[in-house]
Formats: C-alpha cells, structure tokens, sequence
C-alpha cells in the first residue's frame, strides 16, 4: 500500500490549488452575494484542463483517472465549492459524450466542452422522480431521423445557460431498460427553462426545471445505443459521486483551517481558545473526520481507476462518509467561531450552506445506504 500521490499527481495538485487560490478562493463571497456564474473564470479553468479531466486526448482531454480527479477538485473546492462543483457536473456530461457519443458526436461537442466554449448539464432527476430515477416520465419517441423529447428535468444546474444538456429521457420500457441518453443543444426548439430557483447554497450557479415540449433532437445525437441510457448514467454518478464528496472535502478542510486559526487568537477567560482542552479535542476529531473522508474518496477513485467489481459499492460509501463528515465539520468550525462565525464575515456560514446539498445530490445519502446495502446483499 503506497498513501503518497506520485510526481505528476502533486503537480497536477499544485496546479489545481494555485488556481483556486488565484481565481476563486478571492471571488467566491462575492459571488454567493450576488449570484455570480463566473463563466470567465471557469473558461480561465479549462486552459488549464480542468474541463476535460478524464475525457481523451483525441478531443482535448486529459486522460487522467479519478484519482487525480479528486485532488483537483478538492483544491478547487476549498477555493469556492459552488464553482468546483459545476466543473465536476460539466466534466460528467464530457465524459459521458466522450464515452458514448458517435465519432462524429465527440468530434462535434469535445473539443469545445474541453475548452469551456460550450458549457454542458447533466439532466436526469425529474420533478416526480428524484431517488427513483428509473421511474422517470420524460419520453422520447422515434420520428423518422430524429427523436421528439416530452417531459421535464428539475434541479438542473447551469439551466438556461448551459450550452449542452446531456438528457435522460423514456423510449421504451418501463424501468432502467428503457431508458436512453441524448444530447440536446440550447437553441433546440422546444426545449425552455423555468425561472431560476432561490436556493440555499450553491447561489452562484444557476439551477432550474429544463422542459420539452414536442422537442426534436437528431437520432444521430442519441448517446451509444438506445436503451442503454440509464446504464450510462449510473456510470457516470459513480464518479459524480466521488467528486461531490471531493468538493466537500475541500470546504470541509478550509472550515478547519479557519477555525484552527480563530481558535489560536480568539482569547476568552484570559487564554486564547486553543488552550482549552474541549477546543483541541473538537479540532482533533475534525481533523480525523475529515482524512478518513478523504481515504474513502481516494479508494472509491482507485476502485473506479482500476476497475474493481466493488467500485459502485465503495463510491456509494465513500460518497456518504464524506459528505455527512465535511458537512459536519464546518458546522463544527462555524460553532467554534461562536456568533462570528454566523456572519458573513466569514466564510463558515457559506461553507455549510454549500456543503449541506451534496448530502442530497448525486443521490441522496439514504440512496447511497441502499446502494451499499443492496451490493453487500450480493455478496
């Protein structure tokens, strides 16, 4: 067992972190303020490869692994969660294209997702079937050379800006078999967007309902083969998965870093907090909490890397730990700050409005002990 990334994984690593510590980490209150989607900035991010990880290099990719997937996105979290979460979703729909599209769909779409020209979402969850999205109402009917899309998609991030949606939609059967995957460009018409959700966290990537109404797509932009769909879509939450969990881990460790230095200065009763054996034991477990989260996330990657037959039942794991772990710890780094810490002042109340979602999405963490459970079962 070797725990030390290699050469080229701290590179890639140090890369990401000045980045994040350039272009995010000094924009990041201001634009959870204002509602900012930094689409400049992430196109600075995609010169960088950031768009692209783990699509090939015939289109522009990186070729990386998930390994070197969540150190980046653990060091663009810690700059802004929200921001380094849309770039995991747009590296999703990529890769989905890139893995399953036609020669001519990847020719078409990568090169220009790799570079951030087109911005794509991922749109599977639908307003009555979020956790069971093998029970999705959104259908696509063959007619002639294209097929017409009737349904709608919620939650979706990028939702009216976005460029590209890569679409989960019914063309047989009920059930996961019947399900396949298009990509639909913006200006398609019939497909619109509703108005832009107020949400808690994520304030600074927009999210709303994608609707189709009698929406004609090419056949020639159905993802792999027809009825394949949902197999495609659930390769792609196992990586999802663990870069959601990647995210947390970089908000969770800068909520440590914070308080571990409020606490050395914060003076109470005389004696600054740290001196205080309760502070130090608190400190301590989150330090713990938050490697043990990151352990599970880079064995969920390794597992992805090298395809290991467990691979879905330890990104479900990992992904739950990590989430409930770096939401937890910023809790505890905004209850360190006491009543500072629910100012904006800082950045504790922002960082456990952001993390608090990646419980829910990607599936839920009460998915994520049905997953578990059901490949346990299988054993």
């Amino acid at each position: 067992m070797d725990f030390a990334l290699t050469d080229d994984q701290r590179a890639i690593q140090d890369a990401a972190r000045a980045f994040a510590e350039a272009e995010l980490a000094p924009h990041s209150a201001e634009w959870d303020e204002t509602k900012h989607f930094p689409v400049d900035v992430m196109r600075r991010a995609a010169e960088t490869g950031f768009a692209a990880i783990y699509a090939g290099e015939e289109h522009g990719g990186m070729a990386l692994g998930r390994v070197e997937a969540a150190v980046i996105f653990e060091e663009l979290s810690r700059g802004d969660v929200s921001t380094a979460a849309f770039i995991s979703i747009h590296n999703m729909a990529t890769w989905m294209i890139d893995s399953f599209g036609s020669d001519d769909l990847r020719a078409r779409y990568v090169p220009r997702l790799a570079m951030m020209e087109l911005i794509a979402s991922y749109c599977l969850t639908e307003p009555g079937s979020g956790s069971d999205a093998a029970a999705m109402r959104t259908t696509a009917t063959r007619d002639g050379d294209h097929f017409v899309l009737n349904g709608s998609k919620a939650f979706i991030s990028g939702a009216g800006t976005s460029d590209i949606y890569v679409v989960m939609a019914r063309t047989g059967e009920a059930g996961p078999k019947g399900i396949s995957a298009f990509v639909v460009e913006k200006e398609t018409p019939g497909l619109s967007f509703g108005a832009q959700e107020k949400k808690m966290g994520w304030n600074n990537q927009p999210t709303a309902v994608v609707s189709f109404d009698d929406c004609r797509v090419p056949a020639a932009n159905l993802l792999g083969k027809e009825g394949d769909g949902f197999r495609y879509a659930m390769m792609g939450l196992d990586g999802g998965r663990l870069n959601i969990a990647a995210c947390s881990l970089g908000g969770a460790r800068l909520a440590l870093e914070t308080a571990q230095a409020y606490v050395a200065t914060r003076k109470q009763f005389g004696r600054a907090l740290n001196e205080f054996q309760n502070v130090q034991f608190k400190l301590a477990d989150m330090a713990t909490q938050l490697e043990a989260a990151r352990l599970m996330v880079l064995r969920g990657a390794w597992a992805i890397d090298t395809g290991h037959p467990e691979k879905t039942k330890w990104c479900a794991m990992a992904k739950r730990l990590a989430t409930d772990a770096c939401f937890q710890i910023a809790d505890e780094a905004l209850q360190l700050h006491g009543g500072y810490g629910y100012l904006k002042d800082y950045p504790l109340e922002r960082i456990v409005r952001d993390l608090r979602v990646h419980r829910i999405l990607e599936g839920t963490n009460e998915i994520m002990r049905v997953i578990t459970a059901r490949e346990m079962m299988r054993q």
